[in-house]
């Protein structure tokens, strides 16, 4: 139960500061024209494309001992791995919230302008409006990022009691023989991916 419980806090975490991030990015990249837009959105679609590993190689080079951000001593630790997992699911969140308020900031973004609306609660509108995608995106990232193994124990190290969760788990026993943990485990992985699948389909339904 700590297991399960350390992997749906971590995970949670990490969404949560991805959310910050993903959701605000992609909320300026879609709904403001500025030169670069493209390139922006080439580097977002290029990141989140990158192996999760190649993202946990550089939270590891950043957070070691004599790395640039080694003092705080996050390395080996639930923080690094929601660090790690935050910077996985950013981009993810900035590319599907930019394709949701593309979808319907235009009229929005008018209909707002004419009421004489600045750029600030005009952002909050449409994300407003749009906040059945944008929670789309988020169990998206949450489910992208609770599945992922190597990362997480790159920077976790997957040290018991304390950054053990349930894909390193399953890693570990399964490596060592015990396969009835690692089946647990994995009904239990299995269990939130089909939770958050129906979360997004009754999301779908019910969105206007």
């Amino acid at each position: 139960m700590k297991i399960i419980v350390l992997s749906l806090w971590v995970s949670g975490a990490g969404t949560t500061f991805a959310s910050i991030f993903g959701i605000a990015l992609g909320a300026v990249v879609a709904l403001t024209d500025f030169r670069g837009k493209k390139v922006v959105l080439a580097f977002l679609n290029t990141w989140m494309a990158l192996p999760a590993v190649v993202i946990g190689l550089l939270v590891y080079l950043l957070l070691k001992r004599n790395g640039p951000m080694g003092a705080l001593g996050l390395l080996y630790s639930p923080g690094a791995m929601m660090m790690a997992q935050a910077i996985l699911a950013t981009p993810i969140l900035a590319v599907l919230t930019t394709s949701a308020l593309q979808e319907k900031g235009r009229r929005i973004i008018d209909t707002a302008h004419s009421l004489g609306a600045g750029w600030i609660m005009t952002c909050m509108t449409v994300v407003r409006e749009a906040r059945f995608a944008v929670i789309t995106a988020v169990l998206t990232g949450f489910s992208r990022v609770i599945g992922e193994t190597g990362m997480t124990m790159m920077v976790g190290g997957n040290i018991k009691g304390l950054t053990r969760v349930m894909t390193t788990t399953i890693a570990l026993e399964t490596m060592k023989g015990n396969f009835e943990i690692g089946i647990t485990l994995g009904i239990v992985l299995i269990i939130v991916a089909l939770i958050i699948n129906l979360a997004i389909q009754l999301i779908r339904r019910v969105q206007p």
